[in-house]
């Protein structure tokens, strides 16, 4: 069970910043959009019925400050109600930050994470293949490739290289070649947020979490500011095939982003992202700890690359979009058996952390096991039309 405290999730300069969420509130049948401060959370969905409305705003992080809203309890108590497991259903709890962005998520942005991709490819979804295929891929293309520029000539020697030794793939394609990958992760409102359970889909037997950082953009394509996200990875589906993508990440409670959206503002900025430290700590009933930590600074594109190679001419997001920028973290430290890695066990607590943007703490089990996903966009419509805020 998670017991979560605003010390545990918060940024390290409390409230100091601009910080956005969403709030499911029993009186109101649905969701509100609040500002958390340090005098409390205060519902705003009076001038902003969704995040997504607010992002819209020439200035979010302004038009926010310039709303009082109303007072509906302490952040402290929302949190504690948050998780599933004894949770109070005629009070608040927190919910993931966005609402009508479509949740978009951007591939192999990272060397490591592109060459456990390639590893994940050759190994066919086998965890115990995975060590000899791993030192023969870093033998053909080094173990660091953070300073090839995707797209770049040198780039494209490389991969005239490694086609003619046999070794070319479609994840250093995307890793290297000039277009990103960028998928979309899950349908629009079935993100969980901090503190809730996120899902594995239960025929899976290697998986890992994903540690992201994700931005929030409107629809005019502007970053307005930032959360953290586990864009959680099923090896085995997707190493068996590509085409599995969409199974291999899109099941119940799958995408996790929280704990709170954090506008950019005299606070924060872009700038701050791109040199953001991610941590990751995966803790396991069976003792088991996982700890690792990296940079923003090491991403192959600029997040103004993949947020322009998203949206433009020839796609457009009316609500705007949520974007992940891409692993820094491929787990390998053996759980059990030597040379198989990692993967996930039931009840697994993950936490990603950033100083900036706080905690993202999940509880893992198997989706069918994790709330159902029940309220969709034609539900938040009729709610916020009741509600006469629409």
């Amino acid at each position: 069970m998670i017991s979560l405290t605003p010390k545990d999730v918060l940024p390290e300069d409390g409230t100091a910043g601009t910080l956005v969420g969403r709030v499911w509130l029993p009186q109101a049948g649905g969701p509100v959009v609040v500002a958390v401060r340090a005098d409390g959370v205060f519902d705003v969905t009076a001038r902003f019925p969704t995040v997504s409305a607010l992002c819209e705003e020439s200035d979010p992080a302004g038009a926010l400050r310039a709303t009082k809203g109303e007072r509906i309890g302490d952040f402290a108590a929302i949190l504690a109600n948050t998780p599933p497991d004894g949770r109070d259903k005629a009070k608040p709890h927190l919910l993931a930050p966005v609402d009508l962005q479509v949740l978009k998520a951007a591939g192999v942005t990272f060397a490591i994470s592109m060459l456990e991709r390639v590893i994940e490819e050759r190994a066919r979804g086998n965890p115990s293949s995975a060590e000899a295929i791993r030192k023969e891929v870093v033998r053909l293309v080094g173990d660091d490739l953070s300073k090839l520029k995707p797209g770049s000539e040198q780039a494209m020697r490389l991969k005239q290289v490694l086609i003619e030794q046999n070794a070319w793939s479609q994840y250093l394609e995307v890793g290297i070649g000039p277009d990103a990958e960028v998928f979309t992760k899950a349908p629009t409102l079935s993100s969980v947020g901090s503190g809730m359970d996120a899902g594995l889909h239960p025929k899976s037997t290697w998986n890992n979490p994903e540690p992201e950082v994700v931005l929030v953009v409107s629809g005019a394509g502007k970053i307005v500011g930032a959360a953290l996200g586990n864009d959680v990875n099923l090896r085995d589906f997707e190493g068996r095939s590509a085409l599995l993508l969409s199974k291999a990440k899109d099941n119940n409670a799958s995408c996790a982003i929280g704990p709170l959206l954090r506008l950019f503002d005299a606070t924060f900025s872009l700038d701050d992202v791109r040199k953001m430290d991610v941590g990751l700590t995966v803790k396991g009933a069976d003792g088991f700890v996982l700890e690792g930590h990296s940079s923003i600074s090491k991403i192959s594109r600029d997040p103004t690359d993949l947020v322009a190679q998203t949206i433009g001419p020839v796609h457009q997001y009316p609500d705007g979009f949520a974007l992940f920028l891409g692993t820094m973290f491929a787990p390998v430290k053996d759980r059990d058996a030597k040379g198989e890695g990692f993967t996930h066990k039931r009840d697994d607590i993950v936490t990603i952390a950033a100083p900036q943007l706080g905690k993202l703490v999940n509880r893992m089990r198997s989706s069918d096991e994790c709330e159902p996903w029940t309220f969709g966009v034609g539900a938040l419509m009729k709610n916020l039309a009741q509600r006469k805020v629409l």
